[in-house]
């Protein structure tokens, strides 16, 4: 397994954990997650996604910023 992988295999899982926590507390104690929670959760998967696609991913981030 070559050492991004396990990198991108690793972050997901520990991403993944934090999601569940958050759906648990949305649903069975109908607690809103904390908003800097779920924004460091959507980082975390951007830069994810920077990583596996970093091509892909600069594009359309230039294209947001000139909208």
């Amino acid at each position: 397994m070559s050492e991004k992988k396990a990198v991108v295999k690793t972050q997901l899982s520990k991403l993944r954990k934090e999601l569940r926590d958050m759906h648990a507390a949305v649903t069975e104690e109908q607690i809103m997650p904390n908003p800097a929670e779920v924004k460091n959760a959507m980082t975390k998967m951007e830069e994810l996604l920077e990583l596996i696609e970093p091509k892909k991913n600069k594009s359309k981030s230039k294209a947001k910023k000139k909208t």
